[in-house]
This record gives structure tokens, C-alpha cells and sequence, in this order.
């Protein structure tokens, strides 16, 4: 590779996508310190033990949620020893996985799942090809990619269905072990975090063909929102980090979709389900309005 090519910043991360291929396959790599490590068995495990929902049994879920949340209910109010559980809603201008890291190496919590902001269409979005977005960004730096490949049925729907609404077909990956930081650099040791895999609805797309107006927009992304919270909480996790879900190519407003968790998280009572709410919203723009609008919507929350 000329020394050209290789500071075209989209064929380094196209290389780099390689080399993360090449290191889940082989399952280790040689860190920092010439040191090897070995990570095969919690990959294959990550693949293994990635679920798919389909739409009707995302429904079925939620019926058996709130079943359990009416018993849960009533056993703690008839308990007088009951105490309030405080949940924290953190907004921070960290991406996905600095918020991962943070939650998992720093404080010790093992119950931490992350929001993949998924492409509808194609497993890792464009990251095979170099393009960097939230996705992208996740399938270089750690095992993601071939537990959420294998999931033709949820790829190949959204292809056939021709709407920008996209279906609520998501995608859990348990225990993901994570080799990169965001600078792309392989970790000394690695660490795992839980992921689901979910597309927004792309408004972009759905308003110029007029397939929705926002209110049915509304309709479908506060569904879908409940739906990840779902699977986050039947999977036992207190702790999840979401973000500015939809709002980079698929053009969704991010103080609409803000409001969008405000209501189901606050509006609905679907933050009781955790103890760590964190929306890391990274935001490289100099006026920071993405940031701002969710630090407007979810801090007082």
C-alpha cells in the first residue's frame, strides 16, 4: 500500500476492519506489550449466544413483562420494607464505547448493554468499506460483527420490505468482547459488553418518499425504543448506554428523538427497569446542538 493510500483515513479503516476480521478468526492478537491475547472462546461464545427477535415475539415479550411488572408491583407494595430504587440518566459527550469502557473497566459493572445504532440493510453498516459512523466504529473495535452477520432473516426483511420505517427485527449479543479503543488501538486486555442491534426509522428516506408523516414516525421509533429497553431488561441488564439514536444519515431530529426516550423512559416509568441510564452522545460539531438537545431533554429527567 503507497504511503498515499495509507493515510486515506476510510482505506485505514477498511484495513483495520480486515485486521479485526483476521483477530476474531484467529481468536487473539499480540497487544502493546508483545503479549498474546487470547479471546477465541468468548467470541464464539458472543456468536453462539446472540439472539434474534422477531416483531411478534418482541410483542409476546412485552405482554410477559408486564405480567411480571403487575406482580413485582403489587409484592412491593405489600412489603413495608420496600425502598425506592433512584435510576441515574447520565448525558455525556462520550461515544458508545468510551461510555462502555468507562461503565465496565473503571467502575466494575458487569451488567452494561450498549445501543448499536444498526444499518436495516447490511451487518456493520458500510465498516468493511472504511465509512465511520456509530456502527461502524463498533464492528472495528470489537467481536459484533460475526454475531449479528449470521442474522440473515433481519438484513434480508428490511431489504425486501422497501420503507425507511425499517421493522422492529433487533438483534441481542451477549458478552461481546471488545479488542480496540476508539482510536482503533488493540486494548492491552480486552473487556465485554452486551449489545443490541436495532435500525431507526430513516426519516430522511421516509419523508422525501412520503411514506410517513412524523406522527406515525413518532409511533414506530417510541415502539421501537420500547422494544430495546424490553430485551435489555429480560436479559438482566441494569445498566444500558443509548444515544443519539437516527440522528447522523438517517436524519432524525435529535431534540425529537430526545423526547422520544424522555417519554418512554420518564413519561412511561421504563427507566424503573435500571439502575445506569447513560445517553453517550458524542458530538464533534462546534455548535454541539446534538448534545445540547439531549443534555436539555434527559439531565433533569
Amino acid at each position: 500500500m503507497s504511503d498515499k493510500h495509507s493515510s486515506n483515513p476510510r482505506t485505514m479503516r477498511a484495513s483495520i476492519a480486515q485486521q479485526t476480521l483476521a483477530i476474531l478468526e484467529e481468536g487473539q492478537y499480540v497487544n502493546g506489550y508483545n503479549r498474546k491475547v487470547e479471546m477465541g472462546a468468548d467470541v464464539q461464545q458472543a456468536i453462539r449466544n446472540s439472539v434474534l427477535y422477531r416483531p411478534s415475539e418482541l410483542s409476546a415479550l412485552r405482554g410477559k413483562l408486564r405480567t411480571e411488572a403487575r406482580a413485582e408491583t403489587h409484592s412491593i407494595a405489600s412489603s413495608t420494607e420496600a425502598e425506592a430504587v433512584s435510576v441515574r440518566i447520565e448525558v455525556t459527550g462520550e461515544t458508545t464505547l468510551g461510555a462502555a469502557s468507562r461503565l465496565t473497566v473503571a467502575e466494575g459493572r458487569e451488567d452494561v448493554v450498549c445501543l448499536n445504532f444498526a444499518s436495516a440493510k447490511n451487518p456493520g453498516g458500510g465498516f468493511l468499506g472504511g465509512s465511520q459512523a456509530q456502527e461502524e466504529s463498533l464492528a472495528r473495535a470489537t467481536g459484533l460483527y460475526p454475531c449479528i452477520a449470521q442474522m440473515d432473516e433481519m438484513y434480508e426483511y428490511n431489504r425486501k420490505q422497501r420503507s425507511g420505517l425499517y421493522s422492529n427485527y433487533m438483534i441481542y449479543s451477549p458478552d461481546v468482547p471488545v479488542i480496540r479503543d476508539d482510536e482503533d488501538r488493540l486494548l492491552d486486555q480486552y473487556y465485554v459488553s452486551s449489545f443490541i442491534t436495532a435500525p431507526a426509522v430513516n426519516a430522511g428516506v421516509v419523508k422525501e418518499r412520503g411514506e410517513a408523516d412524523d406522527l406515525q414516525i413518532e409511533s414506530v421509533m417510541k415502539e421501537r425504543i420500547r422494544y430495546i429497553l424490553d430485551v435489555a431488561a429480560t436479559n438482566g441488564h441494569r445498566t444500558i448506554v443509548l444515544g443519539a439514536y437516527g440522528c447522523g444519515v438517517f436524519r432524525n431530529e435529535p431534540a425529537v428523538v430526545a423526547k422520544y426516550f424522555h417519554d418512554v423512559l420518564v413519561g412511561e416509568g421504563f427507566k424503573d427497569s435500571f439502575e445506569r441510564i447513560v445517553f453517550a452522545v458524542y458530538d464533534r460539531s462546534s455548535g454541539q446542538r446534538t448534545l445540547k438537545a439531549f443534555q436539555r431533554c434527559l439531565t433533569e429527567a
